[in-house]
């Protein structure tokens, strides 16, 4: 007797102000760690990457700070995104975030400040533009799999 899978976990949508907030917050963070060269303070960073890949966006410690101080000051969404692209970059940046916090406390300063860069990169294009890298390369890890998908069934 097989056992039913366990349904997805879905996050309900986010309103995409927020996302945008915690990602300047990220900004802040990570060009602080560059100008500091301090692991320990990306190690946070890292730990608010875990909670929002992990735990969900909305235990993400800028998600509250958003929904607690910033939302209630702003107009109701217009619109609201799927939140599984943007827990996927959560992922990317906490991935990122560990490389980081690995190099600079192993003493590897140069890895640290890499992977550093690359997260400020992609922290500061959804800050400042609403580009958001990690919910793209969902997008193509979605429309790969997919096509691998149809492809098997054909």
């Amino acid at each position: 007797m097989s056992t039913p899978a366990a349904p997805a976990r879905r996050d309900p949508p986010v309103d995409p102000r927020g996302v945008r907030f915690s990602a300047a917050l990220t900004t802040f963070v990570l060009a602080l760690v560059l100008v500091s060269g301090s692991g320990w303070l990306l190690g946070a960073q890292a730990l608010v990457f875990a909670l929002g890949s992990i735990a969900g966006l909305r235990f993400s410690p800028y998600a509250v700070l958003f929904r607690l101080l910033v939302a209630p000051r702003l107009r109701p969404p217009t619109e609201r995104e799927e939140a599984a692209p943007v827990r996927f970059s959560q992922t990317v940046g906490l991935v990122f975030a560990v490389i980081g916090t690995v190099g600079y406390l192993a003493g590897l300063t140069g890895l640290g400040i890499v992977a550093t860069a690359f997260a400020l990169a992609a922290a500061f294009l959804n800050a400042a533009f609403g580009f958001c890298l990690g919910c793209e390369l969902y997008a193509v890890i979605a429309r790969f799999r997919k096509n691998n998908q149809q492809g098997a069934t054909a």
